[in-house]
């Protein structure tokens, strides 16, 4: 039995970067070996097992064939007779087709470290074409890398290319997808993973509204989520940032479609529905302000708010009217409820009289601005 790590542990520590998570494959072993020595078996549709002290997943080397369309369409074979280098074979790319020995030796059977230092990204073999979920992974990886320097090599990218034309992204679930999707949308470059996509001709396919924009639009739309990334800003503003600028129902359409997280399907939708508020050349009316503060629920649920000012901000133009939303917020939350409660006001009675006060509240901001 011989255990090495591999994937990304080893590609990140010899690019100099943190090493979160450790994978590891093993060699030579059985399933009843790994038993035999503590391990607990976790994996479904192949052998991994969690190691007794440490909880690290371990996964016997294995080989795979394509049985079916789909991430899912394949059939893995694991056994002591299965070699590192035909574990490593079946990888994506070959800067994570390199594995490391206990001694801190690197086996690199594919060129991983020449392409390391070739900044490419560089499928293994032609069998990459067989996973469509892997055109989702390499532009990930490119959104990751982007800022080192990396580039998808054009064979890489013709055969994301075929696996686009081939219909097989049709076959990828919502899960899969968004689960990279999400994942790119919050690497450092985002907009890398987008033009990748249409690069190879999966824009299309994936996000089939966003591929529909005016090539000036789409570029607006990924200067927003470039920002928007340099700013840090969670999964929810990067993902209205790059819908802003579809129709309603197309944002409907895709949050739908992809399965988007509800705080997500939320930001988006709002955002597109009162963004138009912000740029209109006029001051808007104390009840146009007054109902955006309803709609985003203000009151209790004011970081959903907090987002929506985020994104107005990445916007110079809208900058200022960022201010005057949060300016009506804070006016709105001013208003007391305690004098209404005395007044003998109650129930439906009670919420016309504090919407009345609030407006009021607002108005006057409006009016001294």
């Amino acid at each position: 039995m011989q255990i090495y790590k591999v994937g990304g542990a080893v590609r990140d520590r010899l690019l100099g970067r943190p090493v979160s998570d450790v994978d590891w494959v093993v060699v030579g072993a059985s399933a009843e070996a790994m038993h035999k020595q503590g391990f607990k078996p976790v994996g479904g549709d192949f052998p991994v097992f969690l190691h007794p002290q440490t909880g690290e997943e371990y996964a016997l080397a294995r080989t795979e064939r394509k049985s079916g369309k789909g991430y899912g369409g394949f059939v893995f074979h694991a056994s002591p007779e299965v070699t590192l280098e035909d574990d490593l074979a079946r990888r994506d790319l070959t800067i994570n087709a390199m594995a490391e020995d206990d001694s801190g030796n690197v086996v690199d059977p594919y060129g991983g470290r020449l392409d390391l230092d070739a900044r490419l990204l560089r499928h293994v073999s032609p069998a990459f074409a067989e996973d469509p979920l892997r055109v989702l992974r390499v532009a990930r990886f490119a959104a990751r890398y982007a800022p080192l320097g990396f580039r998808i090599a054009g064979e890489t990218l013709e055969l994301m290319r075929q696996l686009a034309e081939s219909g097989e992204l049709e076959a990828l679930t919502a899960e899969r997808s968004w689960k990279e999707i999400s994942r790119a949308l919050m690497e450092p470059s985002p907009q890398v993973f987008i033009e990748a996509l249409r690069d190879c001709g999966a824009l299309a396919r994936i996000f089939p509204e966003l591929d529909t924009l005016s090539a000036g639009h789409l570029r607006q739309a990924l200067a927003r989520l470039q920002s928007s990334a340099a700013a840090e800003h969670p999964l929810t503003v990067r993902w209205a940032c790059l819908l802003q600028d579809l129709a309603a129902q197309a944002i409907c359409t895709i949050n739908q479609r992809l399965k988007a997280p509800r705080e997500c399907q939320e930001l988006a939708q709002l955002s597109a529905q009162y963004l138009p508020l912000a740029q209109e050349s006029a001051t808007p009316p104390a009840a146009a302000l007054l109902d955006l503060l309803q709609r985003f629920d203000v009151y209790r649920r004011p970081s959903r708010f907090e987002e929506f000012l985020a994104v107005c901000r990445l916007q110079p133009p809208l900058c200022g009217r960022a201010e005057l939303f949060e300016q009506a917020a804070e006016a709105a939350r001013a208003v007391a409820i305690q004098p209404l409660i005395e007044r003998g006001l109650q129930g439906a009675e009670l919420g016309e009289a504090l919407k009345a006060e609030r407006l009021a509240a607002i108005a006057t901001l409006v009016h001294s601005g």
